[in-house]
């Protein structure tokens, strides 16, 4: 019985099948729609795959659909890569696209601008086209290719990548990174083409690297700028005309031109100045999308600061926008913001001088209990398996903040810690923090004590800065800002903008203010 019912069921299937003309497809005549038109694989480097893009094409019909052909119009010339359906090629044969259905299709390119123009910079362009011999129907495909300069370690003949040596770890084995150090040809980055950095480029000892204003540095994951002992990192931006094209401005981001990477932490690695390296200044830069903006170990030794950082924005970080470790930095109009730890974090002592600032922090990517400023003079060191085996503290010469905002999506913006029976001087002066100790747990912590004329003069708490958009990192102050006409006077220079601060009534933090227009632009 089990037998015969099998064959009947069998039977009625094929029978069933037979009978059926919807797997009889009819033939498209121009009938297809789509999700795009146009498809935008936006800006790419030469000779760097760019993203996979896609779109839909749907049949809306009450019949299936069978397109005869789908091609590029450049056919096996052409530099895009389609993918139809799942079956990677370039053209393609009855596809079928069942009724009230679609099926999708997936671009990718790769171009090389050399074999295209002269020019930096070249607008590549194809068609797909949809039954060309009969009602043909089309997609365009449109990229922009970038020309760069490409920087990165070399391979010996055995395929192993070029490394920097770090040091050595608790078991005393080489510490290691793929990099390579700058040649003399390669100590000046200009504003011809972008740079693209794979692996650290390290400025090698005694040298420095000097980068013209309006440069365009990209980095590819898990990559950066190292600067070895005794060499100079020297970034020279200017004031731009255009503070959304950013002409003058030297800007150091990711490899990943697309628009849905434009605002992503942690795409590259940092900009590292090692103990012993000397002399460095930044001047308008931005510096976003790192996992730490500068990564800064020690200081030179000299009264005079290592790090120099004037109109600098650093933004969209993992971890830190600055870590600093027994540094010796003078900043004034830095911004930073939206950090996945701390936006500055002066730690393990030092001397830090700050002056029309704007530390804020309105991460919204994952949970944050850190402050937006955090200042130690402690460094805990921990074993594998992150036990605290010692505890080094060293002084804090200096931590001045004046003119500064510090505020942030969280309660308690500012963090200090201090080890007993060490120098630890701190100051902030015409400043607005955020500091909204709610349950009291700070009223007898005297490092808190905001009645000591000694630490804190004339700070405002908790007042709204009236920022303009600060999750988009628009941290420029309206009209009305608590920070309005509070900073110390008479007050002398340009704001990061390079507007005239108002001399009888300067705007704490880096921005002076500006009437928001109604609809928040």
């Amino acid at each position: 019985m089990r037998y015969l019912s099998t064959l009947i069921l069998l039977a009625i299937i094929i029978l069933w099948s037979s009978c059926r003309k919807d797997f009889e497809a009819d033939p498209s005549t121009g009938n297809l729609q789509f999700s795009s038109d146009t498809l935008f694989l936006d800006t790419i480097f030469t000779n760097i795959g760019s993203s996979t893009y896609s779109f839909k094409v749907y049949n809306r019909t009450n019949n299936d659909l069978n397109i005869p052909s789908i091609a590029l119009e450049r056919g096996d010339n052409s530099n895009y890569r389609l993918n139809v359906d799942g079956i990677p090629g370039k053209s393609f044969e009855n596809i079928q696209v069942l009724a009230k259905d679609s099926i999708f299709v997936f671009v990718e390119t790769t171009t090389d601008i050399t074999q295209q123009t002269g020019d930096l910079e070249f607008l590549y362009t194809d068609r797909i086209l949809f039954d060309p011999n009969g009602s043909q129907q089309d997609v365009d495909l449109v990229t922009l290719v970038k020309d760069a300069v490409f920087l990165f370690p070399s391979r010996d003949d055995e395929g192993m990548v070029e490394t920097l040596l770090l040091g050595e770890d608790d078991n005393m084995e080489e510490i290691r990174v793929e990099g390579f150090f700058l040649e003399g040809d390669e100590l000046n980055f200009t504003n011809e083409k972008p740079y693209v950095i794979y692996g650290f480029a390290a400025i090698p000892s005694g040298e420095t690297l000097t980068i013209d204003a309006g440069a365009r540095i990209h980095f590819h994951d898990g990559s950066g700028i190292i600067a070895a002992n005794n060499a100079t990192l020297l970034v020279n931006g200017e004031v731009s005309t255009d503070p959304e094209v950013m002409e003058n401005e030297v800007i150091f981001e990711s490899d990943r031109l697309e628009p849905g990477f434009s605002d992503i932490p942690g795409q590259w690695g940092l900009i590292w100045l090692t103990a012993g390296s000397t002399g460095h200044v930044i001047n308008n830069a931005t510096i976003k999308n790192a996992a730490v903006g500068i990564l800064m170990d020690s200081n030179d030794g000299g009264t005079d600061p290592t790090l120099t950082i004037t109109n600098t924005q650093i933004y969209n970080t993992s971890a830190y926008g600055i870590l600093a470790r027994t540094a010796n930095i003078l900043g004034e109009n830095v911004v930073i913001n939206n950090a996945g730890i701390s936006s500055l974090y002066a730690s393990f002592g030092g001397t830090y001088n700050f002056n029309h600032c704007t530390f804020a922090n309105y991460w919204n990517s994952s949970f944050r209990e850190t402050p937006s400023v955090a200042i130690d003079n402690l460094f805990v060191v921990r074993d594998e398996g992150g036990n605290i085996t010692e505890i080094l503290v060293t002084d804090l010469l200096e931590a001045n903040f004046t003119n500064c905002i510090i505020y942030g999506n969280e309660n308690l913006e500012l963090g200090i810690n201090r080890a007993e029976g060490t120098v630890f001087n701190y100051n902030f002066q015409n400043s607005l923090i955020r500091f909204n100790d709610f349950n009291g747990q700070f009223l007898d912590n005297e490092l808190y004590d905001f009645t000591n004329t000694g630490l804190y003069q004339n700070v405002i708490f908790n007042e709204d800065p009236d920022f303009k958009a600060p999750f988009n990192n628009m941290l420029n102050i309206g009209e009305d800002s608590a920070a309005n006409g509070q900073a110390t006077t008479p007050s002398s220079g340009n704001d990061i903008l390079g507007t005239p601060r108002n001399i009888g009534a300067p705007d704490i933090g880096a921005y002076e203010s500006v009437t928001f227009e109604m609809d928040g632009n």
